[in-house]
């Protein structure tokens, strides 16, 4: 039973990180649409953003395995 309880975690935090990474390239795309010129200063906010969001997901892959 407690491998399936740490699947459902997964599940949970593979669905948060989707959902993070889409609201990030969203403000992104928005952000670009009204301002062209500021896309080099939002590119590198934006990969940042994801590449935490992904983090916590792969942290989450960790603890399902591990606990």
């Amino acid at each position: 039973m407690e491998g399936t309880l740490n699947m459902i975690g997964m599940g949970l935090a593979g669905t948060g990180a989707a959902i993070g990474i889409g609201l990030i390239f969203a403000a992104y795309v928005n952000g670009v649409a009204r301002q062209p010129e500021a896309q080099r200063v939002l590119q590198p906010i934006a990969l940042l953003g994801f590449a935490l969001a992904e983090a916590v997901f792969i942290l989450a892959i960790v603890f399902a395995f591990v606990l």
